[in-house]
C-alpha cells in the first residue's frame, strides 16, 4: 500500500474504486487500523458510486509510530484540567486532522467527503470547522462533542473496556471479541467475524502504546460544540439508540450544533457497525453527497 508523507511522518492509506467517482475519506476510531472500515463495506460504497480512501491513524497499523513520543501520564492530564491549564500530550486531534488532509493532498484530492466513527468522527469535525474549503459533506458515526453536560460513559463498561488486556496473540484475540460484543448493541453478534477481525488487526500490527497516545490526544479539545457552530458543509450524524461510550445524546448533540445537519438514530446499534444497519448508513451517505 501507498504511504503519504504528512506532518514528517508516513501515513499509511488505500484506495478502492474509480479515482473519478466522489472522493469519501473514512476516519477510523480510537486505536483503530483501515480494517475497521471493512472491505465490504468499501466495496458498497463504490458499488454506489464513492472513490474511498481508507487510512491508518498515526500510531496504529502501518503509520509512523511515535515511539520517542514517551507514554501519556493521565494523572498529570486531569491534574492539569484541574489547575485550568492545557494538558502536555504527545500530540492532538488537530495533529491526526492534519494527517487525514496529508492524505488528500498526496491523492491531489482538494475536497472530499469526510467520514469519521468515533474518536475518527471528532477528527473529521476538526477538519470541518479548521478547513470547511476541504469538505464536501461531513458525516459522524456515534462520536461526541466533548461537552461536559452530556450523559457520561457507563462506568462498568469502561471499567472492563479499559482494563488491562492480555498482551499474547491469542489472549488478546480472544478478550478484544469479549470486548466488542460488550459495547455492540442488541444486533446478533458475529463472534466468529469479530473473531477474524481481531486475528487481522492484531497480526498486522499489535502496538497498544499507540492507543494511549491517541487517547490522550482525544483529551485534550475539551468541549468543541461551540467550534463546530460555523461548519457549513451538508453533515449527516449517525448514533446508536444502544450506545454505551458515547450516549445518544452525544450524537443529538452534535446534530443540534451544526446548522441543519440531519440526525440518523439506529435502533439497536451500540457502538459498533452492524452489518444490519450499513445499507442504511449508504443510502443517507448517498442522498448527504449530492447535495
Amino acid at each position: 500500500m501507498p504511504k503519504a508523507n504528512a506532518n514528517n511522518i508516513e501515513i499509511e492509506y488505500e484506495t478502492i474504486g474509480n479515482p473519478n467517482s466522489k472522493p469519501l475519506l473514512l476516519i477510523a476510531g480510537l486505536g483503530s487500523q483501515l480494517l475497521a472500515w471493512s472491505d465490504e463495506i468499501c466495496e458498497s460504497l463504490v458499488n454506489n458510486g464513492f472513490f474511498v480512501i481508507r487510512f491508518d491513524n498515526r500510531d496504529v497499523g502501518l503509520s509512523t509510530k511515535l515511539k520517542d513520543a514517551g507514554m501519556p501520564d493521565f494523572n498529570e492530564i486531569n491534574a492539569a484540567y484541574f489547575r485550568g491549564e492545557k494538558p502536555k500530550v504527545p500530540y492532538t486531534l488537530e495533529d491526526m486532522a492534519s494527517d487525514a488532509l496529508g492524505v488528500l493532498d498526496a491523492l491531489n484530492i482538494d475536497k472530499a467527503h469526510i467520514l469519521g466513527a468515533s474518536m475518527g468522527g471528532m477528527i473529521a469535525q476538526v477538519i470541518a470547522y479548521s478547513n470547511p474549503s476541504r469538505v464536501l459533506s461531513l458525516t459522524i458515526i456515534m462520536s461526541t462533542t466533548g461537552n461536559p453536560k452530556l450523559p457520561q460513559a457507563k462506568p462498568e463498561i469502561m471499567a472492563q473496556f479499559f482494563a488491562p488486556v492480555p498482551p499474547e496473540r491469542e489472549a488478546y484475540i480472544e478478550e478484544m471479541v469479549k470486548r466488542d460484543h460488550l459495547i455492540y448493541g442488541t444486533f446478533p453478534f458475529d463472534k466468529d467475524k469479530a473473531r477474524d477481525y481481531r486475528t487481522k488487526e492484531y497480526d498486522r500490527s499489535y502496538y497498544p502504546e499507540g492507543v494511549a497516545r491517541q487517547l490522550a490526544a482525544m483529551a485534550v479539545p475539551g468541549n468543541i460544540k461551540p467550534e463546530i457552530a460555523v461548519i457549513k458543509a451538508p453533515t449527516l450524524v449517525i448514533h446508536g439508540s444502544e450506545d454505551p461510550f458515547n450516549h445518544v445524546e452525544a450524537g443529538k448533540d452534535i446534530a443540534t450544533a451544526i446548522p441543519g445537519a440531519k440526525l440518523l438514530i439506529l435502533d439497536g446499534m451500540g457502538h459498533s457497525l452492524p452489518p444490519e444497519v450499513i445499507p442504511r448508513i449508504i443510502k443517507e451517505l448517498v442522498v448527504i453527497s449530492s447535495k
